[in-house]
């Protein structure tokens, strides 16, 4: 049985990822995008997932919906130095693509509705528009199945701030309306320790990926190239890959290996610790409100990428700026 989700993205580098897994795991069934602002400009998120769609051959058969271009309360902050455009320079004819003209968060609500209790959300992105589908419509909290959160760390360092991961402190705001809405089953995948532990891809393996020799795998290194770069200037041994392994832990949920329930809190008010994630593991008296991902099968998840990357596409139109 298939498992209906909608992916919420910024689409950049390890976000195209992610989508790659909704449209070719047999076991996915993503029934639509919705872009939020994020990682890099809005329209070049846009542009990142018209770009992963035409490399699976899927190029218009997944609707893709519009957010919100600006966090809730703060200026949005871009992650560009770490990404580039998100694409690796990658680029199309792109005449004749489209979006809905349903908003976003209009379309959370509705789909969500339509079958309450069936369709999970994996948010791979900041939570503005998760936050705002709350805000206008309650219902929309009871009728989410899961909702898969990549963000925050586990009580540890941030990649934005010391104290902050990405997603969390660009909509530290949108995240904690989040947390305290009452979604029933609410999975955060962190960036650390998790990702730096078991979501990154050495320079052996990202030659595994290579060595396929696909359209897919091409693609993948060169939407990671610029993320590799940063992520090595840093001291990181490779590149990382928390998105990708949100949407597989929504699929095939024995790549968790560890998880516990936490009180999570994130805080909006201080400048040092702007969306510092702050995790109870049950000693202080907070009632849970989410499963946090501790430990995850870094190698089966790496099995699971190249295997999907080793599937032959023929992407709908021919890609300008491949790497030589």
């Amino acid at each position: 049985m298939t498992v209906p989700f909608i992916l919420d993205t910024d689409t950049a580098q390890d976000d195209c990822v992610a989508l790659i897994a909704g449209l070719l795991d047999p076991d996915a069934d993503l029934r639509a995008i919705t872009m939020v602002a994020g990682n890099v400009g809005f329209d070049k998120q846009v542009r990142n997932a018209h770009l992963t769609l035409n490399v699976c051959g899927r190029l218009g058969t997944v609707p893709i919906h519009l957010g919100c271009r600006q966090p809730m309360v703060v200026p949005w902050v871009s992650a560009e130095n770490v990404h580039g455009d998100g694409s690796g320079g990658l680029d199309m004819d792109f005449a004749g693509t489209a979006t809905e003209d349903e908003h976003a968060v209009d379309a959370l609500i509705r789909l969500t509705a339509q079958e309450p209790g069936e369709l999970s959300i994996v948010a791979i992105g900041p939570l503005t528009n998760i936050a705002m589908a709350a805000v206008k419509d309650p219902a929309f909290v009871r009728n989410v199945k899961r909702l898969v959160i990549m963000g925050g760390s586990n009580n540890g360092r941030g990649n934005i701030t010391a104290a902050a991961e990405f997603n969390f402190y660009v909509d530290p705001h949108a995240a904690r309306v989040v947390f305290e809405a009452g979604f029933a089953d609410i999975v955060v995948v962190p960036w650390a320790p998790l990702t730096l532990q078991d979501a990154v891809f050495s320079r052996e393996q990202l030659a595994d990926i290579d060595r396929l020799g696909t359209s897919l795998s091409r693609f993948f290194l060169t939407v990671c190239g610029p993320t590799l770069a940063f992520d090595e200037s840093v001291g990181i041994p490779g590149t990382t890959h928390p998105d990708s392994l949100s949407v597989g832990v929504l699929l095939h949920p024995e790549l968790a290996l560890a998880s516990a329930q936490y009180h999570v809190a994130v805080e909006t008010e201080s400048e040092l610790t702007r969306g510092y994630s702050a995790m109870s593991w049950g000693v202080h008296g907070l009632e849970p409100n989410a499963t946090v991902v501790e430990r995850a099968d870094g190698p089966a998840f790496h099995t699971w990428i190249t295997g999907f990357l080793a599937t032959s596409t023929e992407p709908n139109r021919p890609f300008h700026g491949w790497d030589s």
